[in-house]
């Protein structure tokens, strides 16, 4: 987690000397991913809804969607190869626990992918949720949707928790999903994996994407 202060009313410093520098510079256009069908879609799927009273089994992330050379992405990361971090060596989406100042999940999301990649929400269009996806570990994740504006020059990250970004087509996914026969049928968590970039895309990760492939785009 960064240094700076998380709550509700803060934000990173936005100085060339801190850690998102000079990232609330004009933004580029949003993307051509159509946003109202993506809201239609997630009203429509369904979403596993989980009811939860203790914090401490709640967090949440977010799926970035942008467009590259016409083609639709996902924004992911790779988490180091830590010795006693639970997320090392995945592949994950940007996200965290919920803290006490977060008001809602969406809260969460949104300050997490401020502080792991320095990206605003002035930068997204949130369509939606995908609902709840419970882990081994006995967490429970919300996973929202948004449009991003692609930017990936702006972007920035700790590089003791993330080793790299990695942009993920979401026609290749597409394939990948098919050719393994993960079309209308939930695999389960040994089978469910997506291949890509000298990577493999499995657990919880795997499941919000084959949610997002069966049911929404």
């Amino acid at each position: 987690m960064n240094t700076w202060n998380s709550s509700k009313n803060s934000s990173p410093p936005d100085t060339e000397s801190g850690f998102c520098g000079m990232w609330r510079a004009e933004r580029k256009a949003m993307t051509t991913l159509d946003a109202r069908r993506l809201e239609q879609k997630l009203e429509q799927a369904p979403a596993m809804r989980i009811p939860l009273q203790d914090r401490s089994f709640m967090a949440s992330v977010i799926m970035l969607l942008f467009e590259k050379s016409g083609e639709p992405y996902i924004l992911a990361v790779l988490k180091t190869d830590t010795h006693g971090y639970p997320w090392r060596n995945q592949v994950a989406l940007p996200g965290g626990h919920m803290e006490k100042n977060d008001v809602t999940p969406l809260d969460t999301a949104l300050r997490e992918l401020e502080e792991e990649l320095c990206i605003t929400p002035d930068h997204l269009h949130v369509t939606g949720s995908m609902g709840h996806f419970p882990t081994i570990r006995q967490t429970v994740i919300e996973c929202f949707v948004a449009l991003w504006d692609g930017d990936t020059n702006r972007l920035k990250y700790d590089p003791t928790e993330i080793s790299r970004i990695i942009e993920v087509p979401v026609n290749t996914l597409r394939y990948l999903h098919e050719s393994a026969g993960f079309s209308g049928r939930i695999p389960d968590t040994a089978e469910l994996t997506y291949p890509y970039d000298n990577v493999v895309i499995w657990g919880v990760t795997a499941r919000m994407i084959h949610f997002l492939l069966e049911h929404i785009i």
